[in-house]
């Protein structure tokens, strides 16, 4: 069984990381959903949060997919997790260039786990967690961006930080 692995933090997830899965599962037989736990990033959601959001989303997918969260290197829960591949999308040059690097790394400290890159979707190629919970706060139209489940976790989270 082919395995592949796609970290993020997924706060919250987007059309762009949903474009990254499906195609995803054209390649490999399961793709694992890593909810990466990082120190030194602030998240809006909690790892649960971003679960239920995850599973709501890719429901017609759950058969293929797995999830799972990780406060560790990737290349390392990759490897315990069995995958032969880090699955990572790109969207303009400067993801090219930090994903260069981390692959370059992840390389010397695994060289049995690569990494495959999935070009998003033109309408897609602009879209970050980021830029969805900025228009979220300053209540603009986020039907284009992610699915309907996602806005309306979007405008309660929104809303109690209000």
């Amino acid at each position: 069984m082919k395995i592949g692995v796609y970290p993020g933090s997924f706060d919250p997830i987007t059309y762009g990381h949903i474009d990254v899965v499906k195609r995803a599962l054209k390649v490999f037989d399961k793709v694992i959903i890593l909810v990466s736990t990082n120190p030194n990033k602030n998240t809006l959601f909690t790892k649960d949060e971003r679960i239920d959001m995850i599973e709501k989303t890719l429901e017609s997918c759950l058969d293929k997919i797995q999830i799972e969260t990780s406060a560790e290197l990737t290349v390392h829960r990759a490897k315990t997790l069995g995958a032969t591949h880090i699955v990572r999308g790109l969207r303009a040059l400067t993801d090219f260039e930090y994903e260069f690097q981390m692959t370059h790394a992840n390389r010397v400290l695994d060289k049995s786990i690569d990494s495959i890159f999935f070009m998003t979707d033109n309408k897609y190629s602009f879209l970050s967690s980021t830029t969805v919970k900025e228009i979220a706060q300053f209540n603009g139209n986020l039907e284009t961006f992610v699915p309907e489940y996602v806005i309306r976790k979007l405008h309660e989270k929104v809303m109690k930080t209000a």
